[in-house]
């Protein structure tokens, strides 16, 4: 797409208030979406057009006049719908979000290129063309707009914000959150994947169970809260419709950067956090240390190298980082870094579709791995272990792995975790990773259940 306008570019009249805050003012919005982007935090909405693919449909559409969309038939292919022109040269001197695509994809659509798979009845896939967002900097929320009506817009948002009336911050779970599996079936399923690994079909497995429960109300209602507990680099927030997806990621999957430059920085390798200083320090030193991990990163990351190869520039791709440990609020985590160079020709939407599911939570080889995973935890992902995140109309972006992350359609809630299973990998010491990763959020969660108001 061509930028033809400056943009239109005030700020609003606020100060301090957080993105949960405004998300609860502008959440009536379709499309509505809060990207931290790496501490560049960006909230868009109102998309000129957008897609959603959902019981295996996809379908187009077009804003008529402020919240109003009409499907539009003649939008009919997903690669024509992302239009970048590298000859836009962003003028904004802030990085993030400059105005572009944002969604999500989640794991399943784009694992059926490579296996049979089952969806979700929920959307699978929606990316959105926005031209009007809110980004934050030194406690003000800038407005941003290349729409046809941009000063229209900004008193209706600064009006939606400034109200005094906001609705109920009503949350409550019907049930506490609960694993879907016993022990004894996770038992199971990484006893097959020893086999598996044995006879050689493959040498690791992203092996996650899944987390249910029931609830009234909507997530924006709780996001404050967990992204304080988990003050995740790549957390976000996206409604459509009866869906919603609260993300308190840590991981990138893929950064577009200018020169057609992409970075990926794969997880893999985790170790819990301490509140005592030497216990916390003693886990890290153990993951620093760990052949077994270093060995489950490497893996991945011979796998990235390849699939972003078939994309990059001949000699392009490198490891610039291999094994280094980054600490978040509750686990530390082992993160390796992979560079490359698009080749000239090449759509950034198309690599990325290309390389998801990503690496980190599929294993090697990837295809068989996918076959396994879809066997063994008997169950599409969802957004689980999906993607969130933008291109700019220039084509550069920042695309996330949708872990530590809560899906939400119509009442049902869910949330998974797993690791990676290799030859050397302990089933309790598996098994206990997935509850290091996730326990702190389900703990939160289960907050919000309180039993004597289950029933009502």
């Amino acid at each position: 797409m061509m930028l033809n306008h400056a943009i239109f570019k005030k700020n609003l009249n606020t100060h301090n208030i957080n993105a949960e805050h405004l998300l609860l003012k502008l959440g009536d919005l379709l499309g509505c979406v809060f990207l931290e982007d790496n501490h560049h935090p960006v909230i868009a909405f109102l998309p000129k057009k957008y897609v959603i693919f959902q019981t295996n449909v996809a379908k187009f559409y077009q804003r008529q006049n402020y919240n109003e969309y009409l499907e539009s038939k003649s939008e009919q292919n997903l690669n024509h719908f992302i239009k970048i022109n590298h000859n836009n040269i962003n003028t904004s001197t802030s990085a993030g979000f400059q105005g572009g695509y944002i969604g999500f994809i989640d794991y399943n659509f784009p694992a059926q290129k490579n296996i049979n798979t089952t969806f979700r009845s929920q959307p699978n896939l929606f990316i959105g063309e926005y031209l009007s967002y809110l980004k934050y900097s030194d406690g003000i929320w800038t407005y941003y707009s290349y729409d046809n009506t941009p000063e229209v817009l900004f008193e209706i948002i600064q009006s939606k914000v400034s109200a005094q009336h906001t609705q109920n911050k009503h949350f409550k779970l019907k049930q506490k959150c609960q694993a879907q599996w016993s022990k004894k079936q996770y038992n199971q399923a990484f006893n097959k994947i020893q086999d598996y690994i044995k006879s050689g079909d493959c040498y690791q497995i992203n092996l996650t169970q899944e987390f249910k429960t029931k609830a009234q109300g909507s997530l924006v209602h709780i996001a404050q809260d967990f992204w304080q507990l988990t003050n995740a680099p790549y957390s976000g927030y996206l409604k459509i419709n009866d869906f919603e997806l609260l993300s308190c990621s840590p991981e990138l999957f893929i950064e577009f950067m200018s020169h057609k430059k992409i970075i990926t920085k794969p997880i893999k390798g985790t170790m819990p956090r301490y509140h005592d200083p030497i216990l916390d320090e003693q886990s890290k030193q153990k993951l620093i240390h760990s052949e077994k991990d270093q060995a489950e990163n490497l893996m991945i990351v011979d796998l990235l190298r390849n699939d972003l190869s078939v994309y990059a520039e001949i000699g392009s791709v490198k490891t610039p980082k291999l094994f280094t440990i980054e600490s978040f609020n509750q686990v530390h985590h082992m993160v390796s870094e992979v560079t490359a160079t698009l080749k000239d020709n090449i759509h950034p939407f198309e690599m990325l579709i290309s390389a998801l599911p990503g690496g980190s939570i599929t294993g090697a080889p990837k295809i068989r791995a996918m076959q396994i995973i879809e066997e063994l935890e008997n169950a599409p992902r969802g957004a689980y272990c999906g993607t969130l995140g933008y291109f700019n109309f220039d084509g550069t972006g920042s695309w996330n792995i949708l872990i530590r992350s809560i899906q939400k359609y119509k009442d049902d809630v869910s949330l998974s975790a797993g690791g990676g299973i290799t030859i050397s990998s302990d089933c309790d010491a598996e098994y206990q990773e997935c509850f290091d990763k996730i326990s702190a959020l389900i703990d939160l969660l289960n907050t919000w259940y309180h039993p004597e108001q289950a029933q009502q």
